[in-house]
């Protein structure tokens, strides 16, 4: 009775420390999205490209097909939205964020855009994959449609 007490409360001190470990990972996830969002509504580009991988491995799939790189990728976002009227306000509805391993995660929400009525609103869905690189969790991977 004794050994299953203790096994019993080893799976449940095990689970715990597991949640415990994923809580803080997601809420870092989420904190890397807070400040996109919040760089993009400055009109901050280069903030908002601090959530990506600083890398050419960098893999952007979007509307007009793949981009390879960081720099690609923040030169695309600089062509697309050159000023603020045409960035507008964005907002992030994370629909769910799944721990794939301790240092992947893959991310599903929908991002809008709320653009004066000349430039005219956007809205999409998006996929990320984040790894966690140096103890930092970047976007390793996004495809927003």
């Amino acid at each position: 009775m004794k050994t299953q007490l203790s096994l019993v409360i080893l799976f449940f001190a095990f689970t715990a420390s597991a949640q415990k470990h994923a809580l803080p990972d997601q809420q870092q996830i989420m904190q890397v999205l807070k400040v996109q969002q919040e760089s993009w509504n400055e009109g901050d580009i280069d903030g908002f490209m601090n959530g990506y991988w600083r890398n050419d491995s960098l893999t952007f799939i979007g509307k007009r097909g793949v981009t390879k790189g960081w720099q690609q990728t923040l030169d695309n976002y600089r062509k697309s939205y050159p000023d603020k009227a045409s960035m507008g306000t964005l907002q992030f509805d994370i629909l769910s964020v799944e721990l794939t391993s301790k240092t992947t995660a893959y991310v599903v929400g929908k991002w809008h855009l709320t653009r004066e009525p000349s430039k005219g609103d956007l809205d999409g869905h998006f996929t990320l994959l984040f790894k966690k690189i140096n103890n930092r969790w970047v976007i390793v991977s996004d495809h927003s449609s």
